[in-house]
């Protein structure tokens, strides 16, 4: 089993050899002129600095709970019985390499892609392809890093704590170790995701609102203040931010058959439960070798509509997935006792895949100016803001029944397909639903690419407008940033999906390893528990939503003193230029100081359950999960058709730019920033690291 583990890594450091490729290609374009470096040059020092401050906060709080897991953390065989064996160390360990290789990829993604957005504007310059293609290759550094070294960390863990130093025997002794990673890159990415939605959120809502509505001038104009906080916030946000959103779905989705595969596969003999236990890796090293040839078919030729040059990337990393596990599932499982059906799983996987496509689809559907709601919303700002709110809300809401319908046949079919895999074996059907959300999160190397191109394309429209270049460059920029709001949240869509199956699955492993069989809702503990899980998504999402809303007050305030304050600001005056670093510092303070509450409550609340009542924390998991869920998928949806609405006027639509309509489509913008950036993105983490934190400290609740 050793070199097929070592082969996994192999698979995950050719993608990092691509995405140091990537790397090269980006640098070594021109990134024009003077002028342009200089704007660069400030977007990525606040980035940088941004990240750098986020990064210490989180090292005291990684360094508190890796002393918590090594202290308190005894393995304890499922059901309560047997001895308990000392793994806090290790699972410690795997703890603190989780959110190390979390914190690198964000950095990593970071780094390039404050260098491809200068690039990417003097690419617009020569053509929209060329843009194009230089804004994918930044954003393919930051997917294929993720991928890559998740799977390459996963590998690590289960070579050196099972293969080399064998520091516990009982499968779900490793499984629980193995799950410190993962517990790693939740609860970074919680951080992450909640501090960057927050900075982001606050400058863009300031800039808007004072910019484009109070002053009247264009979006990204150098006159205003907040202008460099905001592009800052495309970064710190939408690259790192959503880099560790989807590297810690994609581990918490190797993670949860892992767990599972301890038990499901423990008739089988301690060869089939270490096959169980790395398919879902060998799924993903499938999964990075074709989304590294998705990239390939990423070809770009003028006159060709540009989100058929990304989707030709992800449809050919799906299909190679699908191609490539049928081969993989049915050898390897082929001599596997209890495995009656092996093509069972290898349909799970295929399940999982189809419904993260058509969750995407269903979000490209209500976020794409091709289509009509977002039509219907910009029509109603026609009537003002209020009506532009009502019909984005509604909107949002009604995405949800689609996404919800194809979530649910996912876990049916993968379910069934697992259960026929192997028949009569306890769990064997949960084990194919989380093959299912491997599945979904497979090509996670193309689709984080594919949506890390977004927040590239964004700054490189910020570029354009604040160095001046003529209107066809902002055009271009103009248009790869709105097919990037629309990549953005399908790739939310696959965050969510995924977070959804597998935290099922990870509930599961839960439940087992505390010897729980069923949930009894007659029970009164198992109620009040699931009544506090569907709350804490609501509270979760207005204390988001409050920081963003005060960060923006204070952005506003500081913007409308500069305008007041600074002699020639407002009319342009040349050589007049504002004073950025202010509202870097708003965004930055702000975002340290309010990711901390939220993100800690959610990490906390579960043990503090747990420690009462293991059936009252089953009860807090599910609510959270099915309300957590429907929040996240209707606050994406909403806050993207929101976004593309706007667009669609300021492309000439109803009236363009500087109209009553388009205030009104600002405004509706404004609300749905923090939906779609902060607290429904965050959703998706919250509700996955609440359950890993159960697996991991249920040794404390028996």
């Amino acid at each position: 089993m050793e070199y097929w583990a070592l082969a996994t890594g192999g698979a995950a450091i050719v993608g990092l050899i691509m995405a140091f490729i990537y790397a090269g290609m980006v640098t070594r374009e021109d990134p024009g002129d003077e002028k342009m470096r200089s704007i660069a040059a400030a977007i990525r020092e606040g980035a940088m600095a941004f990240i750098r401050r986020e990064y210490q906060v989180l090292a005291g709080f990684v360094v508190i709970v890796f002393a918590l897991i090594a202290i308190f953390i005894w393995y304890q065989p499922p059901g309560g019985g047997g001895e308990s064996t000392y793994t806090g160390i290790y699972t410690a360990i795997a703890y603190l390499f989780g959110a190390v290789c979390s914190m690198t990829a964000g950095f990593i993604g970071m780094n390039i892609a404050t260098k491809a957005n200068v690039r990417t504007t003097h690419g617009a310059e020569r053509g929209t392809m060329d843009a194009l293609v230089i804004a994918f290759r930044g954003g393919s550094v930051m997917g294929l890093t993720v991928a890559g070294l998740g799977l390459l960390g996963l590998s690590l863990v289960y070579l050196i704590f099972v293969v080399w130093w064998k520091v516990i025997t009982d499968p779900a002794g490793q499984a629980s170790i193995i799950a410190g990673f993962s517990l790693g890159a939740s609860s970074v990415a919680l951080f992450a995701r909640v501090g960057g939605g927050i900075y982001t959120k606050a400058a863009d809502v300031g800039a808007d609102l004072v910019g484009k509505v109070e002053a009247g001038i264009p979006e990204d104009d150098p006159r205003n203040p907040a202008v460099i906080a905001d592009n800052v916030g495309d970064n710190v946000g939408d690259v790192a931010g959503m880099g560790a959103d989807l590297y810690e779905s994609y581990v918490g989705s190797i993670v949860a058959p892992i767990a599972l595969a301890a038990t499901v596969f423990a008739l089988s003999g301690s060869d089939g439960v270490m096959k169980g236990m790395l398919l879902p890796m060998m799924i993903a090293g499938v999964g990075i070798l074709a989304s590294v040839l998705g990239t390939f078919f990423v070809r770009a030729k003028e006159g060709k509509h540009l989100s058929r040059a990304l989707n030709s990337g992800s449809y050919a990393a799906a299909l190679i997935t699908i191609a490539g596990t049928v081969p993989l599932v049915l050898l390897w499982l082929k001599d596997v006792q209890d495995v009656q059906h092996p093509i069972g799983f290898w349909i799970a996987i295929v399940a999982g895949l189809a419904a993260g496509l058509s969750i995407g689809w269903v979000s490209e559907y209500y976020t794409s100016d091709k289509y009509p709601p977002v039509k219907e919303i910009a029509k109603s700002s026609q009537t003002g803001p209020a009506t532009t709110i009502l019909s984005g809300i509604s909107q949002g809401m009604e995405s949800t029944a689609g996404a919800i319908f194809l979530l649910v046949a996912a876990i049916a079919g993968a379910y069934i397909a697992g259960d026929w895999a192997m028949p009569n074996i306890a769990n064997s059907g949960v084990y194919g639903i989380a093959l299912a959300a491997i599945g979904m999160l497979s090509t996670t190397g193309m689709t984080v690419s594919v949506d890390a191109y977004g927040p590239i394309a964004d700054n490189a429209g910020g570029i354009s407008e604040m160095s001046g270049k003529p209107p066809e460059v902002r055009r271009i920029t103009d248009s790869l940033d709105s097919l990037g709001n629309t990549t953005a949240a399908i790739a939310k869509g696959f965050a969510i999906a995924s977070a959804g199956v597998t935290a099922l699955a990870l509930f599961t492993a839960y439940t087992s390893a505390v010897g729980i069989d069923n949930i009894n809702l007659l029970k009164w503990q198992t109620v009040v528990g699931l009544f506090l899980g569907g709350m804490f998504p609501f509270l979760f999402s207005s204390m988001a939503i409050k920081a963003v809303g005060q960060a923006a007050s204070n952005m506003i305030e500081e913007v409308r003193r500069q305008f007041r304050d600074i002699p020639g600001l407002r009319e342009g005056k040349e050589g007049v230029r504002p004073e950025y670093a202010k509202c870097v510092d708003i965004s930055t303070k702000a975002a340290l100081k309010s990711m901390i509450p939220p993100a800690s409550i959610a990490i906390v609340s579960p043990v503090v359950i747990g420690l009462w009542d293991v059936e009252a924390l089953a009860g807090y998991l599910a609510g959270a999960l099915v309300v957590g869920f429907l929040i996240a998928i209707f606050m994406a949806n909403a806050g993207g058709a929101w976004d593309n609405a706007k667009k669609y006027i300021e492309a000439g639509n109803l009236g363009g730019k500087g109209t009553p309509v388009h205030a009104a489509a600002v405004v509706g913008d404004t609300v749905g920033d923090p939906f779609k950036d902060t607290a429904g993105p965050s959703m998706n983490i919250m509700i996955k690291v609440m359950s890993v934190i159960a697996l991991v400290f249920a040794p404390l609740f028996i």
